[in-house]
């Protein structure tokens, strides 16, 4: 399999290229030449979450990695359970937080930090891992590259704008994992990631790869959990999906499951105030702009990079994107109050993401006259505990891990929204 880059003016790469290059050398992000389309025994067989994920995700990668191999590395990624939680009027939660950072995005920095390691483990070479967070993600990273040898992490978060957990977990790994606290916005942070990418002398230095979703090696292990909750919700007729989105690169994972074969009725795009994408989406064209800051902070993005590889999905069609995504933005009003409704009703307890989900399929649900529907819950609640206590006015435990993290030892460095800053801390490093 080749990548190319969405800006088309890269040479074709092979995965592995793609895996360690993150951006491509045009700026655009890599994307596979063509998706190939599954025998529907794979979707429809009984397999673990692991072999399903290797028969997924081999086409993409071809002999770069052995199918055996592979299936190895899923094996050690993906771990832990993957639920779909009926919830009831038709609506079910797929619990994609019971990795070791209680977020989504163990998923994909597991297998991506397992990937890199299989191919770097061949040549000895030295990595620099560069991500951008606003969330979940860097704290994923972080734990999925923790002291794997030939490797270094640097980490940058917008000051003031991720939870305290978030940011516990986040800033006490140390080890081969620097933090920098960004003063600006994620939009910032993701900004100085890709012009650092882009300065040849830096890239001259040290070899540099991402872990932000502009990586494609975030995409692929992705789209295997639509696949499964298909699977576990019955198999036998298309699903509404309902995504959480912020620089949507999880969305983008559920097109490519839905180009490989997977039965997908339609994809809820839910975002909170940031609302570049839904306002994209009406036809009045793409205005990235300063992110607002919310409840629901993973997805305070301004100007999410993955629209590109969405518009080269799309042949940069809007109106063939309507087909099959809707997409609505709610209030912080509304996320707290879809948080109280659902514990309130049903006894189940939600994180702001998740809530915003729930908001789409909902809004999803009223306007078609439909009767199910699955949301993408990305984040485990206890991680947005000192906001869902003013929401319920209970109090929320904490999981062990997170009860250790927050007693530990926080370490960073503080940094200006500044790309040149970023270069010369990585040359001294």
């Amino acid at each position: 399999m080749q990548y190319i880059s969405t800006r088309g003016e890269t040479e074709p790469v092979g995965f592995r290229e793609a895996l360690f290059t993150g951006l491509a050398p045009d700026g655009g992000l890599f994307m596979p030449e063509s998706i190939p389309r599954l025998d529907a025994e794979i979707f429809t067989g009984e397999r673990s979450f692991a072999e399903l994920a290797a028969m997924m995700i081999h086409p993409f990668i071809g002999e770069e990695i052995e199918q055996a191999d592979l299936l190895d590395i899923a094996e050690s990624a993906f771990s832990f359970p993957v639920p779909l939680v009926p919830l009831g009027d038709g609506v079910q939660i797929l619990e994609l937080f019971h990795g070791p950072t209680l977020a989504f995005k163990d998923f994909a920095a597991r297998f991506m930090a397992l990937a890199m390691q299989h191919f770097l483990e061949q040549d000895g070479e030295h990595l620099t891992i560069l991500v951008a967070t606003s969330g979940d993600t860097g704290g994923a990273v972080a734990d999925a590259f923790h002291m794997l040898d030939g490797i270094s992490v640097v980490v940058l978060y917008p000051a003031g704008r991720v939870s305290a957990i978030q940011r516990a977990q986040l800033t006490t790994l140390g080890g081969n994992v620097t933090v920098l606290e960004v003063d600006g916005s994620f939009d910032d942070c993701q900004r100085m990631v890709k012009q650092v990418f882009r300065d040849d002398e830096l890239r001259a230095s040290r070899r540099l790869s991402s872990a932000n979703s502009i990586n494609v090696g975030r995409l692929l292990p992705q789209s295997v959990y639509y696949a499964w909750a298909w699977k576990q919700a019955g198999g036998d007729q298309p699903v509404v999906f309902s995504v959480p989105c912020g620089n949507f690169g999880n969305l983008t994972a559920g097109i490519l499951a839905a180009r490989m074969g997977l039965p997908v009725e339609r994809f809820i795009a839910a975002t909170n105030a940031n609302d570049v994408f839904p306002t994209f989406l009406r036809g009045e064209g793409f205005h990235p702009r300063a992110s607002e800051h919310t409840l629901s902070n993973a997805m305070d993005v301004g100007s999410p990079s993955n629209l590109d590889r969405m518009r080269t999905l799309f042949g940069d069609d809007v109106g063939a994107m309507r087909e099959h995504i809707s997409s609505w933005s709610f209030t912080d009003d509304e996320t707290a109050q879809a948080i109280q409704r659902t514990y309130s009703e049903h006894g189940y307890l939600v994180d702001p993401h998740t809530a915003v989900g729930l908001l789409g399929l909902e809004r999803h649900l009223d306007s078609t006259d439909g009767e199910a529907g699955i949301v993408l819950s990305t984040a485990h609640p206890a991680k947005f505990s000192d906001i869902l206590v003013e929401i319920i006015d209970e109090a929320i435990p904490l999981p062990q891990s997170l009860t250790h993290s927050m007693g530990l030892e926080k370490r960073f460095h503080e940094m200006p929204a500044d790309s040149s800053a970023l270069k010369h801390f990585l040359l001294k490093s």
